[in-house]
């Protein structure tokens, strides 16, 4: 009887120093593991994955102005003054929502600006948070000038793919060392898993995609390299997908991990099944996946409407619009329940998912109020137009104290 307390004991502080080991190494990795109460999915979360956040320009600034308009349905203010704190406290991982896009951050030819990226970044890292840089090759919110000549004609392939290379090599040298991980190339692939007929695919054909993870390994061989798509719940985009990079990793090319946006609607209830099997597709080539852009719309979906192409847009219609003034207690508790489920499934393939990342911080500001019908009130995020969060929060804190 002795002996067996013995090894009951030995047991208990062998699994002690593992567990508080691994909490050592979590929470070096953002602040909001030393910072928070206990009842974030951070802190909650941060032995399982990372869980993170895209963040706005006014956010980076703490603007208070006033003066700056939003391009979103929605917001109470401009004040973001107290969004920073919030998101320091809630999160280890940290994405700029625009500011690192091609548009803004190489707007002409030869001509870079990285003003507010480099806020952001030099802030999220002074707070201890990690960064995950968005986005390097995408073909929307890409500069004008990028596959065209000075004629108007679109560019060769040789010209693309210098131009491409000196794109990602200005870029990820710019942040070496301080962006911790990059979404190197951006929705690629139709819903039905066929190459996107973009600019890049129409001159390059499918060889962009393995060329910038090149490029971008080749600027920096430290930092993670990541593919990333909306719709990878459908099988066949998933599948279509893991088909393409499987031979390209096979050969060595340096792709870490595979991110899932996650622009859930709640009126369709197939995300679990479907995103179980998104999951295991992606965990069969060898590398974790991530949810990169996690956000639930409880409005009506026009027609079925799936994706995230934000070129997609709708006519408003007030049918469309029932929540304007709040939500009623039977639509917040199916919100709940969603949630719920959805994690139990995510807690089920914890070891093949390396992220959860939740896109906007707050209500006031998520771009779910206005795609894809402008005008709308959504309720898409983990904190409500008050910056409060909300209830089912701490039922996910809940599923693994």
């Amino acid at each position: 009887m002795k002996i067996l307390r013995l090894v009951v004991v030995l047991f208990s502080v062998i699994f002690s120093e593992v567990v508080f080991a691994q909490s050592s190494l979590r929470s070096e990795d953002g602040q909001c593991c030393l910072n928070s109460s206990g009842n974030t999915l951070c802190e909650a979360y941060r032995n399982y994955w990372y869980t993170g956040v895209s963040v706005n320009q006014w956010q980076v600034e703490a603007d208070k102005s006033g003066e700056n308009s939003f391009d979103v349905t929605g917001h109470i203010s401009n004040d973001q003054t107290s969004d920073w704190s919030i998101i320091v406290k809630n999160f280890n991982w940290v994405v700029a929502e625009n500011c690192m896009k091609c548009e803004v951050i190489h707007p002409k030819e030869g001509v870079y600006d990285f003003t507010l990226a480099d806020k952001f970044v030099d802030k999220a890292k002074a707070a201890g948070l990690k960064v995950l840089g968005h986005c390097l090759i995408w073909h929307s919110q890409c500069a004008p000038w990028f596959h065209y000549d000075d004629k108007g004609n679109l560019v060769s392939p040789e010209v693309l793919k210098k131009r491409i290379r000196e794109h990602i090599y200005t870029i990820v040298n710019h942040f070496k060392g301080r962006v911790d991980a990059w979404d190197v190339v951006n929705e690629a692939f139709e819903d039905d898993g066929t190459p996107r007929n973009s600019l890049f695919y129409q001159i390059l054909g499918t060889d962009y995609i393995p060329l910038a993870f090149q490029y971008a390994h080749e600027a920096d061989p430290s930092v993670e390299l990541y593919y990333q798509d909306f719709s990878m719940n459908k099988a066949k985009k998933v599948e279509g997908v893991a088909d393409f990079f499987r031979p390209l990793l096979k050969q060595g090319l340096p792709v870490n991990a595979i991110g899932m946006q996650g622009h859930m609607v709640l009126e369709d209830n197939n995300y679990i099944q479907e995103y179980e099997h998104a999951i295991n597709t992606i965990a069969a080539l060898g590398i974790p996946t991530a949810f990169t852009e996690l956000d639930l719309t409880v409005l009506p979906n026009p027609y079925g409407f799936s994706g995230a192409n934000i070129s997609d847009k709708f006519a408003y219609r007030p049918e469309m619009d029932p929540f304007k003034n709040g939500l009623t207690k039977e639509k917040e508790e199916e919100i709940v329940q969603f949630w719920v489920s959805f994690y139990q499934m995510l807690l089920r393939h914890h070891k093949d998912i390396q992220r959860v990342n939740f896109w906007c911080l707050n209500d006031a500001i998520s771009w779910r109020n206005d795609f894809p019908i402008k005008g709308r009130t959504d309720y898409a995020t983990l904190f409500d137009r008050q910056n409060n969060p909300k209830s089912f929060i701490q039922k996910l804190v809940n599923l693994v104290k």
